[in-house]
């Protein structure tokens, strides 16, 4: 199996001498192509910060990461936003859609700043549109959708220039349950129809169940692993409460 992502022996400090904070002590992993991975972790534990330095929106202290065998760690910055723009994708709890844009607009803008041709932009917009069910409201703005719908096409956007993966950062926690539901139903069609590979962040074991493994972090430390096999969602469920349990987390999501 393909392997997409390598994070090797990760560190991450905040702050100067006298006064320093750990926020990552010394994490490893690795994410294969078609993967749909979770990161779980109480506030505080380090999850966001490993995700922004991942999406090279922060820097490691130490370390190394690897995408599609790229070192990002030695990229510098043309180079890093060229390898951000081309090779990842991002699903923000906030949307980030611009307001002046229709919904077409601002999905096919990750391709216009790549010149591509417009028929191009075109056929993949459409493409996109109709697997995620999405073709009706194409030609509206952000302010005539729901927030479900916003999702949708933030979805959209993010695999529109087929990235190696894509990194979505508590994306339903601006959602109301059904919106929610609407979304994760999305990232199983991105992940299981379109073979994306999806790293997610989230502190909700029921969108956490949606995945197929789940990596908790505690105190900036990988704390365990949970696969998900052949269980149902619900028994997947059941067992991330555990853990969650076990961090002295909480959850107010059930089914």
């Amino acid at each position: 199996m393909e392997n997409i992502l390598t994070v090797q022996n990760i560190e991450k400090y905040y702050g100067s001498k006298g006064n320093v904070t750990k926020a990552l002590n010394d994490i490893s992993f690795t994410v294969n192509k078609g993967e749909y991975v979770g990161i779980m972790g109480a506030s505080g534990s380090g999850k966001t910060t490993l995700l922004n330095c991942i999406s090279t929106i922060d820097t490691v202290t130490a370390g190394h990461i690897f995408i599609g065998g790229a070192d990002i760690t030695t990229f510098k910055n043309d180079a890093l936003a060229r390898f951000r723009r081309e090779s990842l994708g991002f699903i923000f709890q906030d949307f980030n859609l611009l307001d002046t844009l229709t919904a077409y607009e601002n999905i096919a803008i990750a391709l216009s700043i790549q010149d591509v041709s417009p028929q191009i932009i075109e056929d993949s917009v459409q493409g996109v549109a109709r697997k995620l069910n999405i073709e009706s409201i194409l030609n509206k703005f952000p302010y005539q959708l729901s927030g479900g719908e916003k999702q949708r096409v933030a979805s959209a956007r993010a695999i529109i220039t087929d990235p190696k993966i894509v990194l979505a950062d508590e994306p339903t926690g601006a959602l109301d349950s059904k919106s929610a539901r609407m979304l994760l139903q999305t990232f199983e069609t991105l992940n299981a129809g379109l073979g994306a590979t999806i790293l997610m962040v989230t502190h909700d074991a029921f969108t956490a169940s949606y995945c197929s493994r789940i990596l908790f972090i505690n105190d900036g430390r990988i704390f365990s692993e949970l696969l998900r096999g052949t269980d149902t969602r619900k028994e997947f469920f059941d067992k991330i409460i555990d853990v969650v349990t076990l961090l002295g987390g909480e959850n107010s999501n059930v089914f």
